[in-house]
């Protein structure tokens, strides 16, 4: 919805067209590197993450409290067109996106947090409240920096028949040809997607750390 916006009438058009013509199958294609990548993506965020949180706490002097061939044969096809740089088509935008998508994503959260904890620790809080501060987190990020991820996903579309311009001709050119609305394509679906995802997200990363610590201390 966001690379081919008048090719889809909406959220359900779009499901039961590619249903329709894939089958549901369809609906994962990607998935395999999509998961490899956020694994690694979200290992850092979240190691920097901690370590920021104790450089901010010593400053203030504060006390802590598909198949895989069915991947290789993209990665083959991209590099056998542009290289290794081929890899990077986009990068600029989605780091534009990162930065300030991530302040709002923890910003979030950590204000939920502290709203459900209400002068308790943050450490006792149950699964649904640590769920809910992390959809938070994600609608806030979302929200913010979904113009921006549209640029990107056309870049890396365009890139593959070599007619990108960059992400500020990118931004112009959808602008001035579709209209502002066209970098919002697809934000309903998003929305949808964040609030579960990134509620478990934290849920999984909060309840590792507790376990990773419990046996950390017990040695």
């Amino acid at each position: 919805m966001q690379t081919f916006p008048d090719l889809y009438r909406g959220l359900t058009g779009c499901c039961l067209k590619t249903y329709s013509q894939v089958g549901f199958r369809g609906l994962y294609k990607g998935t395999s590197p999509a998961l490899i990548a956020n694994m690694a993506e979200n290992s850092v965020l979240f190691m920097c993450s901690g370590f920021c949180q104790q450089v901010v706490w010593k400053v203030v002097g504060l006390e802590k409290q598909a198949r895989l061939s069915t991947v290789w044969s993209v990665m083959k096809s991209v590099l056998r067109k542009d290289g290794a740089l081929g890899f990077y088509h986009g990068l600029s935008s989605t780091l534009l996106r990162e930065v300030p998508g991530y302040f709002l994503f923890f910003g979030g959260s950590e204000l939920s947090r502290s709203f459900f904890a209400s002068g308790r620790s943050k450490d006792e809080l149950g699964p649904v409240p640590l769920m809910l501060s992390g959809g938070v987190g994600g609608i806030c990020l979302w929200l913010a920096v979904y113009p921006v991820d549209c640029v990107k996903s056309r870049i890396q579309v365009l890139s593959m028949s070599g007619k990108q311009a960059g992400f500020i001709g990118t931004f112009i050119s959808i602008v001035k040809n579709e209209g502002i609305t066209a970098l919002y394509s697809g934000l309903k679906p998003t929305m949808i997607r964040a609030f579960p995802a990134n509620g478990a997200l934290f849920l999984a990363y909060e309840y590792s750390r507790k376990l990773m610590m419990s046996q950390f201390e017990a040695y």
